[in-house]
């Protein structure tokens, strides 16, 4: 077996879900998402978005950061819900954010890059990846989910509750 190495970067699943009222509607969003963590030469962990891409934050902890990095997800979620004047609107605009990629794709290339080698064995997760949940990438695809709440014959139930979650991307 090769020689392990430190991983530098970090491919991680992330799995959020909001409730997020509009002008005249409320809206369910299940994201389905990539992020790429990295300590950076500043001492802090960086949460860069791959999909969505239009996210970055930091922190002084990987919890730190997520923390922070669903924060900024969220209050975007609330701009567009604020700058949407209907449910449509919304949708599309929400969508449109998830899908658009970032103008330099190096963070896409670097998720990929730190999944190859975790898929071949050569890298070893430090410390505070090393007890993440362990997800195959193929299982969970990239997507997101935009369903309109309110309305007639709209039931909900507990099993509608989905938790954050980030987990450590590993092979199929």
């Amino acid at each position: 077996m090769a020689e392990m190495i430190a991983l530098k970067n970090h491919p991680l699943l992330l799995t959020l879900r909001d409730v997020i009222s509009g002008d005249g509607f409320l809206a369910g969003i299940t994201l389905s998402g990539r992020a790429l963590v990295r300590l950076e030469e500043d001492g802090k962990w960086w949460m860069y978005g791959v999909r969505p891409a239009g996210i970055a934050e930091s922190g002084i902890s990987v919890e730190d950061t997520f923390l922070r990095f669903r924060k900024k997800y969220q209050e975007t979620m609330f701009d567009i819900a604020q700058e949407s004047r209907t449910y449509e609107e919304f949708k599309a605009e929400v969508e449109r954010f998830f899908e658009e990629p970032d103008a330099n794709p190096e963070d896409e290339r670097l998720w990929e890059e730190a999944l190859a080698g975790i898929r071949f064995d050569k890298l070893a997760p430090p410390a505070p990846f090393a007890n993440l949940p362990r997800e195959s990438p193929e299982t969970r695809p990239s997507q997101i989910g935009v369903q309109r709440l309110d309305g007639e014959g709209k039931r909900f139930k507990p099993s509608d509750n989905v938790t954050d979650t980030y987990s450590l991307a590993q092979a199929a």
